[in-house]
């Protein structure tokens, strides 16, 4: 059997994607409460993505979400990471600009060290796809897109983002412009 460079690049960026999920979900969290949520997305999933983030660049004039599409167009998959953040009653924390935790609960507010979490899960899951030299490049922009879409399926995940994986001569994720 001859498998061609091309097919075997896709097998990689798929095995990738899988250990990225697992390094995100290892990766610590504060109190031990696991709020993370992943998902793979391929094929045209991915071109789902890059279309709500041109009509969010068109409609709201945000014109990186334009160049980030294009990125998203380049991809041959893209892992997406969801939170719903939970008050995590730390005392004495004061990190997302509250008195304390019910202060902060009372607005319906994110927690800072909660989302400091998927911060760490997302710093894991790119050394993850560097050390397996997959172009990556974590975006805000994608997990927008991915939430505008609905794709969680959870109406409590609020913060997402987007890791966009390639494997070409040159990163698509690099060296752009605005």
């Amino acid at each position: 059997m001859i498998l061609s460079g091309n097919d075997m690049e896709d097998r990689a960026v798929e095995t990738v994607a899988a250990l990225i999920c697992a390094a995100a979900r290892t990766a610590p969290k504060a109190k031990g409460i696991d709020n993370l949520f992943t998902l793979v997305v391929t094929g045209d999933d991915i071109q789902k993505i890059s279309a709500e983030m041109r009509r969010v660049a068109k409609e709201d004039g945000v014109k990186f979400f334009e160049r980030d599409a294009g990125n998203v167009d380049a991809s041959k998959a893209i892992v997406l990471f969801g939170q719903n953040p939970v008050q995590l009653n730390i005392p004495v924390c004061g990190y997302c600009g509250y008195a304390n935790c019910a202060e902060n609960a009372k607005g319906s507010n994110v927690c800072a060290v909660s989302a400091g979490d998927l911060g760490i899960a997302l710093s894991s899951a790119a050394a993850v796809a560097a050390a397996h030299h997959i172009d990556n490049r974590m975006m805000f922009s994608i997990g927008r897109a991915a939430l505008n879409l609905g794709f969680f399926k959870n109406e409590n995940v609020r913060i997402a983002y987007g890791l966009p994986l390639s494997v070409s001569g040159k990163s698509p994720y690099f060296d752009r412009k605005q």
